[in-house]
């Protein structure tokens, strides 16, 4: 059995809001509360981050493991996504942390944090490697394998991953009709759902249930809402059967 930790649940800006006085944002469940989102994988063997954000340090600490890292995999290259990518620091400390991501991405990393790539990198900098990879060519992370999926986050291409019976995707709008091959018998998805009304760059809720019908995995779960999605308890219970709104803690198991 695998285990999946969703670290972040949150949009780019996270939830609350700042000066924001609505009612998510004023909430005191802790259901409520979305970091930006992220997401761990382990076995007994390794541990796999899902995108490395802004909110990375203290999502770590909040996750409590000492474990080191055997990869990130990265979506897309907002900063929502890579904004915490300095912040492996510790985990580089005696190797490099590999980071897979489509060569686009790679790119962008190279021209926002410069200084954790050169030849004379300043003493302390994270040890990274960067490794590229293409949407439908499966490759391995220790026994783990991983096939990443094209989606479409408005007009950018990015990626989301197939891991076993897990299925992670955030940040989708669209899609080809093939991907429901590539998600074939999964078990446990977890997609993107921002809020109830159409947005151009991101699938609201409906668009989300409509999508998670198609896959038919055993339990979805939604993330990447915003303080519109609606107070936590009160969506979650007018979902259909086996799907959620997933929140920032929540540990599933995921066969294998």
């Amino acid at each position: 059995m695998r285990k999946l930790t969703i670290l972040g649940t949150g949009t780019s800006i996270g939830v609350p809001e700042m000066r924001c006085q609505c009612p998510v944002c004023r909430s005191q469940n802790p259901k409520d509360k979305r970091l930006r989102t992220s997401a761990v994988l382990e076995t007994e063997d390794t541990c796999i981050f899902l995108d490395c954000g802004p909110d990375f340090r203290q999502q770590v600490i909040n996750w409590g493991s000492v474990r080191d890292i055997d990869a990130v995999l990265v979506t897309h290259e907002h900063y929502d996504h890579v904004g915490g990518v300095d912040d492996l620091r510790p985990f580089s400390f005696f190797r490099s942390v590999p980071i897979y991501a489509e060569q686009l991405v790679i790119d962008h990393l190279l021209e926002r944090i410069p200084y954790c790539f050169g030849e004379n990198k300043y003493p302390g900098t994270p040890k990274l490697e960067l490794i590229p990879i293409e949407p439908g060519k499966s490759f391995s992370v220790n026994e783990v394998e991983v096939l990443p999926v094209r989606v479409m986050h408005g007009r950018l291409p990015i990626l989301g991953y197939r891991i076993g019976r897990l299925a992670y995707i955030t940040d989708m709008k669209s899609y080809d009709e093939n991907i429901f091959e590539s998600l074939k018998n999964v078990d446990t998805l977890v997609v993107n759902a921002l809020h109830i009304k159409e947005h151009p760059t991101h699938q609201n809720i409906q668009q989300a249930i409509l999508f998670a019908e198609r896959v038919g995995a055993r339990q979805t779960w939604f993330v990447h809402m915003s303080h519109r999605a609606g107070l936590h308890d009160i969506i979650d219970a007018k979902l259909p059967s086996g799907m959620h709104f997933a929140y920032d803690g929540l540990v599933l198991e995921i066969p294998e």
